[in-house]
C-alpha cells in the first residue's frame, strides 16, 4: 500500500487544500498530514480539511493502522511515528526543539517501515524540517516530491530539501503536486529509480 506524507509549516493550510482537493475518495493510498504547531495549541486542521476533500480526515491516534483512502493528521503535542506494522505511534513532543511535530521523525520512521512505497511531499514552511527525513526516504527507496520555491508561500522548507541534491525526485508547481501523487500511487510497480530514468535521470519541474 502506498503511503503519502504531506509535511508543511507556515502557509500549509492553503497548500494542503490545493493538494488534497485533487485526490479522489477511492485513493489507493494512506495519507498522513503534518503541520508544525505549538504543543499547547489545539489544531482545527482535520475539521477544516474535511470540508475541502472527499477523503475522510481525522487526527492520528496511537495504535491507528494506516489504511488507503484515509487522511490522518499529526496531533499537536506529540511526534507522530510509523511502526514496522504500519501503525501510528505517538510520543510527547515536549516544549523543546526539534520542530513540533517533527517531519524528520515521521519521515524517517515511515521510510524504514514502508520503503519504496513511501511518497514524501514537502510543502511550504519556515525552517529546514523534513530535509533530513526526505534524505532517509530517498535512502530507503521512497519518492520525494517538493513544491517549487516559486509556488511556495514560505520557501524555506522546500529549499532545504531541494538543496540536499539528488534526493529529490520531483520538484513541481504546487498545483501539480496532487496529480503527480495520483500518477505515482496508481503505478505501484514503477519504482522511483525507473521514474527518474524516464525523466532522463533528472528531477522534474523548476527549482
Amino acid at each position: 500500500m502506498p503511503i503519502v506524507v504531506l509535511a508543511c509549516s507556515a502557509g500549509g493550510l492553503a497548500a494542503l487544500t490545493v493538494v488534497l482537493e485533487r485526490l479522489p475518495a477511492d485513493l489507493p493510498a494512506a495519507v498522513i498530514v503534518l503541520q508544525h504547531l505549538e504543543p499547547d495549541r489545539v489544531s482545527e486542521l482535520p475539521a477544516i480539511l474535511g470540508q475541502r476533500t472527499t477523503l475522510p480526515v481525522g487526527f492520528a491516534a496511537d495504535g491507528d493502522v494506516l489504511t488507503p483512502g484515509r487522511v490522518l493528521v499529526a496531533p499537536s503535542g506529540f511526534h507522530t511515528l510509523i511502526a514496522a506494522d504500519l501503525s501510528i505511534a505517538l510520543i510527547p513532543s515536549g516544549a523543546a526543539p526539534p520542530y513540533r511535530p517533527s517531519a524528520d521523525l515521521l519521515l524517517t520512521t515511515a521510510a524504514i517501515a514502508a520503503g519504496r512505497q513511501l511518497i514524501a511531499v514537502v510543502l511550504t514552511g519556515h525552517g529546514n524540517d523534513a530535509a533530513t527525513g526526505a534524505t532517509v526516504v530517498h535512502r530507503f527507496g521512497g519518492t520525494v516530491i517538493v513544491s517549487s520555491v516559486a509556488t511556495s508561500t514560505q520557501p524555506a522548507m522546500p529549499h532545504a530539501t531541494i538543496s540536499r541534491g539528488d534526493i529529490t525526485g520531483h520538484v513541481v508547481a504546487l498545483s501539480d503536486v496532487g496529480d503527480l501523487i495520483l500518477t505515482l500511487v496508481n503505478a505501484p510497480m514503477i519504482t522511483p529509480t525507473q521514474l527518474l530514468r524516464g525523466n532522463g535521470g533528472a528531477a522534474t519541474g523548476d527549482r
